[in-house]
């Protein structure tokens, strides 16, 4: 038992008392007694009301069941099915009147500008860095070091340089500069030498062809300005919204400077997550979290680490200066726009016990200290701005409808009056990854459309969520095929069409899911265009490399645009959200069954394997056909709901999970046999923690609650550290 403070009736764990009085408050003028005080009203207003909102998710999903109950067997009537989803209230009855949201202070990198977004775990100081820096990236690194260019016998490069390989990255890299900033005569290939002379305004910038001839920009507005940087020059230029930096390396021979890389303003913003891709399970994780995020506030964040046997520091970027064409200082972020992820209404903490030495909602913590943290962006204690028009962007997932938004609406209220913000100050992301909310979005936007800045589709967790919804109705298709189904394009296609009703459009985000397979960028840039295409102004990418090369597509596609495009579309129906993806009938081979029970068994083992033992919340795991796949706790409900479905509708046996269960166990310790931390389930599975929980998750999947992982995790993570 850890030691406890006791302030205003809560009991606090010690480490994230003196965090919160010896850290976080210095220097943002609140005291300590404002502090507890205000978080011990806000629980006595908030919790019963968050326990309601659980008991009705409960309701509501043994309402559903019964439902399918009755009507086994029988077809779907789908007007039958929303009149009865009206009436028991899990679709909202009442169409909401036209709006607009309107919240205030928001910044370009959240209302203007389209680009990638990276999410990375907040408890890894490193990676946080990682992502924050990442606002930056090289185009020639990224095409050489990955497989967007094939690599030659399938080889990836060693440490030697390929001139080769190296001619095709700037064959690559030219070819977009021709679409991004094309010349007015040539291409960017046959470029011998940039001239550039500031103060003479636009036009200013020239280029000498390997023929002698001079050209200049196709359009010269975009060429924006100049530095000189680490004895490099720097061209700046501008297209749909997003940088480009040429670096030039002039030659002493002949006084031409020739291009030696090119730059992209690649991570727009970047959530810091303290939710899916954390493993946060005690007041101990959570002082973790909280400094590491304190530390991104403060621009203290620092890692040492040891690379190719040299001590490096790792640190904040600082911002980039340049000289405008007419002259003038022109500035820009050397780090992505940050925005927090908090836990959802579920889960709660024991960092503070509350009078009746009860567990607090973790949500509630997490809005107060994160917001805490924020306030000394808000008072510019560092030398590092993340929000430059006095916001703090928290993202909250997995909220079940527009009673469960106005929670939040309120809730953050409650923590801006504590805190002595001005109202709205906080800003809102509402994911769009639970059946209840897809249903009713626009009550939900409406809910908290004065502080709405982002949306988003997560197509794992819905279809989690999709799954236990329907757990009754009867066994779902295969993973691949759920994919295939006419919900998905729904969902996707209508979360656009209602952020762009709703007024989003040069106000707010419209995301789109993760790229999962860190690896396999060809894919990516092959597929990934479909984002913005979509209407979506940021995706999700699961590194600074892939945020490099996913940026090309937004320079070949005008998201303002193309939004002003889709809103002249028909909205899309509501009744294809509400088509479950059941196998209705469909036969399916032992042989289709085993694939299904090894692939999610293997995928569910490879990702609880590391969350149990080590605490790692999201990792590059491998799959059951060794492809690393980015997994965090979405993929493993996903994974876990299908086999409790399969389960339960009879369509494999208990020892058939088993059995595979126990295979794949061995599978997985194959694959982590290179890492010193790692701890085998096989053969010997009643030892192993991991292996209990990840069996736990399929067969007691139907019970938990929405079908969530964390309240096994959880529980069996303690264990393990106890």
């Amino acid at each position: 038992m850890s030691k406890r403070v006791t302030k205003g009736g809560l009991k606090i764990d010690a480490g994230l008392y003196d965090l919160i009085n010896s850290e976080v408050l210095p220097g943002t003028g609140i005291d300590e007694e404002t502090v507890w005080q205000g978080l011990a009203s806000i629980l006595e207003s908030f919790s019963g009301r968050n326990k309601a909102l659980l008991i009705k998710r409960n309701e509501l999903q043994t309402a559903l069941d019964n439902w399918y109950v009755e009507r086994q067997g029988q077809a779907i009537d789908t007007e039958e099915y929303q009149a009865f989803l009206k009436e028991i209230g899990y679709l909202v009855t009442d169409e909401v009147a036209p709006f607009s949201i309107s919240p205030n202070k928001v910044d370009d990198e959240i209302a203007s500008i389209a680009g990638p977004q990276l999410v990375v775990p907040v408890n890894n100081a490193r990676f946080a860095l990682n992502a924050t820096n990442a606002r930056w990236g090289s185009l020639y690194d990224a095409l050489y070091g990955t497989n967007v260019i094939p690599f030659a016998k399938d080889k990836k490069p060693g440490k030697a340089y390929d001139p080769i390989r190296g001619g095709q990255v700037i064959q690559w890299a030219s070819e977009f500069l021709d679409k991004a900033i094309p010349l007015a005569d040539g291409v960017h290939a046959n470029v011998s030498n940039y001239e550039f002379k500031v103060g003479q305004g636009v036009g200013s910038i020239l280029a000498e062809l390997v023929d002698g001839s001079i050209t200049q920009l196709k359009d010269p507005e975009k060429f924006v300005g100049v530095a000189e940087r680490d004895n490099t020059q720097v061209l700046l230029f501008k297209n749909n919204d997003l940088h480009i930096e040429l670096l030039l390396d002039p030659s002493e021979e002949t006084g031409k400077a020739a291009l030696k890389d090119v730059l992209l303003e690649s991570a727009i913003s970047t959530i810091i997550d303290c939710e899916d891709s954390v493993a946060a399970v005690d007041a101990q994780d959570k002082v973790v979290v909280y400094r590491n995020w304190l530390g991104l506030m403060k621009g203290t964040l620092e890692e040492k680490f040891e690379k190719g046997g040299q001590m490096i520091t790792r640190s904040l970027n600082p911002d980039r200066a340049y000289v405008t064409a007419n002259g003038a200082e022109y500035n820009l972020s050397g780090r992505s726009l940050l925005l927090v992820r908090n836990v959802g209404h579920l889960m709660t903490t024991d960092a503070v016990l509350d009078s009746n030495n009860d567990e607090i909602p973790e949500g509630v913590l997490d809005t107060l200290v994160t917001s805490l943290c924020a306030v000394h962006d808000l008072q510019k204690n560092s030398v590092f701005q993340n929000s430059k028009k006095g916001s703090i962007y928290i993202v909250k997932p997995k909220m079940h409808g527009p009673e469960e938004a106005a929670f939040t609406n309120d809730l953050f209220a409650a923590v801006e009056n504590v805190l002595g913000l001005e109202p709205y100050t906080l800003k809102v992301g509402l994911m769009d990854e639970e059946k209840r909310t897809s249903v009713n979005l626009k009550a939900c936007i409406h809910a908290v459309k004065e502080r709405l800045v982002f949306i988003n589709t997560g197509f794992l967790d819905r279809t989690g969520d999709e799954i236990h919804t329907c757990m009754q109705a009867g066994p779902v298709l295969p993973k691949a095929l759920i994919k295939e189904q006419s919900w998905i394009t729904a969902y996707e296609d209508r979360n656009v069409d209602i952020g762009i009703e709703c007024g989003l459009r040069g106000q707010a985000q419209i995301g789109k899911g993760m790229w999962p397979k860190p690896d396999e960028m060809l894919e990516m840039m092959e597929t990934k265009m479909a984002a913005p295409m979509s209407g979506a102004n940021c995706a999700w990418v699961p590194s600074p490399t892939a945020a490099t090369l996913h940026a090309t597509h937004y320079h070949q596609v005008n998201v303002v645009d193309r939004q002003a495009e889709l809103a002249t579309r028909e909205k899309t129906d509501l009744a294809p959200l509400l088509t479950a993806p059941l196998l209705n009938g469909m036969d399916l081979s032992e042989e289709q069954i085993q694939f299904e029970l090894d692939n999610n068994a293997q995928g569910i083992l490879g990702y609880v394997v590391r969350w149990i033992d080590q605490g790692i919340g999201c990792s590059k795991v491998p799959d059951i056909n060794h492809v690393g796949l980015m997994e965090d706790r979405a993929t493993l409900r996903i994974s876990s709901q299908h086999l409790a479905n399969w389960l339960f509708h009879g369509i494999c046996s208990e020892s058939q999970v088993t059995e595979s269960l126990e295979r794949m166990a061995a599978v997985v310790d194959g694959q982590n046999a290179s890492d010193a931390n790692y701890k085998k389930m096989s053969p010997d599975f009643n030892s192993s923690i991991a292996f209990k929980a990840a069996s736990a998750l399929v067969f007691q999947g139907c019970e938990q609650p929405n079908g969530y992982t964390e309240p096994l995790l959880h529980a069996m993570r303690r264990e393990t550290k106890a």
